[in-house]
This record gives C-alpha cells, structure tokens and sequence, in this order.
C-alpha cells in the first residue's frame, strides 16, 4: 500500500466565508471584521489559486472541480471531511457535523474521477449516521498510515468512536483511538479534527504530543508510531494554532516526497523541526493560506482530498 500520492482533488471556492454552524466546536475560527464577504472570497480564490500553482510546479498532479452556486456552501473548500479515496477503487462517503457541510457531497466529483480513467469499485456510505447525529469527518478525523493499515482518531463531538471502530473493520485498518485537547478559555476542549494536530509520513510523524492529556493513550499512540518507524516531531500547542499539525505528504516530479503546508505552519517551526523534517523530504512546500485559515479554521492539509484509486 502506498502512504502518499500524486494526484490530489481540490475544490475552488465560490462562496468562502466562516461558516456559523462549524465555528461551535472549531476554537481556530475567527471573524474577518474588517473584510466584506465578497473581498472574503476574492482572497480565498488567489490564495487557492497560488497554492494549486504551487503544487502543479512541483509536479502533483492536481485535480480542480470548480464549487458551484446551487447550495450554501461555505466550507466547500476542505473537501477531505466528505470523502476518501483508496487504492483498492473503493471510496468511503462521511457523515458531516455542520447541515451546510452535507450540500458539499457531490456525484459529479465521482464522475469528473471516472472521465480521468479513475476505477471506482464500491461507495462505502456512512452518511446515514447523520441522522442520528454521528458523524465521522472523512480525512480529518482519520489518519490513515496506508502502509501499515493503521487509523489515527482524536475522537471529538465530529468523530465518533463507534463508527470509528466500523471504519477500521470495512477498510481493514486497526483503530488507534485517542482524545486530544486544546485550551479554550482557560478549559480543555476536544481538538475537532486530528489532522489538526498531527501529520504522517512516510517515515515520520508530526504530532502535537501534549494535547494527548491521558498519560496512557499518549504512550499508545508513541509507541505505534515507533514500532513502524517513524520520527516523532512533536510540535507545540502554539504551533498547532498556527495550523503546523495540518500538513501532507505529496508525491511530486519523479515520485519525490514533499512536505506541503501553510505559510503560517512554516513560519511557526523552529530551525531544528524543519532541519528534521528536511530529512524526510525532497522540499518543503509553503502558501500563504491566511483567509481561508482565519475563516475557515483549516489550513492546508483539509484542502487536499488524496486521489489513490486505480487507474483502468
């Protein structure tokens, strides 16, 4: 199985905003007083827009599917919470916490992937679980280390052990479930999603270890990490604001590894993580993503669904 990928699906916002109904449990929300909605927008667009340069520049092959006016879709943008995609043609669909975020699933995404020469062999929906109000938010709340079928879950009001636990047995991974917290006024409050806090390579991890409060399950999660060889990079609370827990490994030009993250998550990293981090990788790929993490409360990593179906 492989860790990282090549091709990545990108959705290019039409009506970026923050999004009220996810700002209740997202702390890294905040309102852009001095920006209209529109300028919101606007600035969303060329950040998305330099950021797809980036990617193309180093060689990712980067699929963009315009959003569209239809729905409200504020968050359209993160498009790794609806989907996922696996090497064996199959595509697991996920319950969203936020009503708006459910407009976001979109057939026609299935059928852009097909025209590509895409295989999909089987649609695993999980999306019924909404009416009970479980939810279980794609690639945000699992990390997935591909390789050793491992699945990394900070369980939170978005990611529901239960379904967790079903995920694991459908995709044949093992569940490595854990609570992370942030501080939020003074109180310690569960991380929404764990691609927040943590990021894995192909040989290493980064990984915010002191958000993990429970002694035991922070052993846990060490000690799955080390056995299958990772570095452990552990980055601060203060970094995890500054989005450096959400970043993603890529495949660029004749399969080179990269490091791709936000400006704000480069800027945050001391001498000796990147000089670690270099080590792991061909480059380290940064964009200026300031709007679209103020507003939208994710960063880099949310806006990159991986693309590892089969090709026909």
């Amino acid at each position: 199985m492989q860790q990282t990928t090549n091709t990545i699906l990108m959705i290019r916002p039409v009506n970026f905003r923050m999004n009220e109904q996810t700002a209740v449990n997202n702390y890294y929300q905040k309102v852009l007083d001095n920006l209209l909605p529109a300028s919101v927008n606007t600035k969303a667009q060329q950040e998305f827009d330099g950021f797809v340069e980036k990617l193309k520049n180093i060689g990712v092959n980067v699929i963009v599917v315009n959003d569209t006016t239809d729905c409200d879709t504020p968050d359209s943008i993160f498009p790794n919470n609806w989907i996922s995609f696996h090497q064996n043609g199959n595509i697991g669909l996920y319950p969203m916490f936020a009503e708006n975020r459910r407009l976001e699933r979109r057939d026609d995404v299935l059928q852009i992937l097909e025209d590509k020469g895409f295989v999909i062999n089987e649609i695993v929906d999980y999306t019924e679980a909404e009416e009970e109000s479980v939810f279980l938010e794609g690639t945000g709340s699992l990390l997935l280390d591909r390789k050793n079928q491992k699945a990394y879950c900070a369980l939170s009001p978005r990611a529901d052990e239960g379904l967790f636990i079903e995920f694991c047995e459908d995709f044949e991974y093992t569940p490595v479930p854990f609570t992370a917290n942030q501080t939020v006024n003074g109180q310690r409050m569960a991380i929404y999603h764990t691609n927040v806090m943590m990021c894995l390579g192909e040989t290493f991890a980064v990984i915010c270890l002191s958000s993990i409060d429970d002694k035991k399950e922070r052993k846990n999660v060490m000690q799955h990490l080390k056995e299958d060889g990772k570095e452990i990079i552990d980055i601060s609370e203060d970094q995890v604001n500054n989005f450096a827990g959400n970043m993603l490994q890529v495949k660029g030009v004749n399969g080179d590894l990269f490091l791709v993250m936000s400006q704000a998550a480069f800027d945050s990293l001391t001498n000796t993580q990147l000089n670690t981090l270099k080590k792991h990788n061909a480059g380290i790929l940064s964009s200026s993503l300031d709007t679209i993490e103020a507003c939208g409360g994710g960063s880099a990593r949310c806006m990159m669904a991986e693309v590892f179906l089969p090709k026909a």
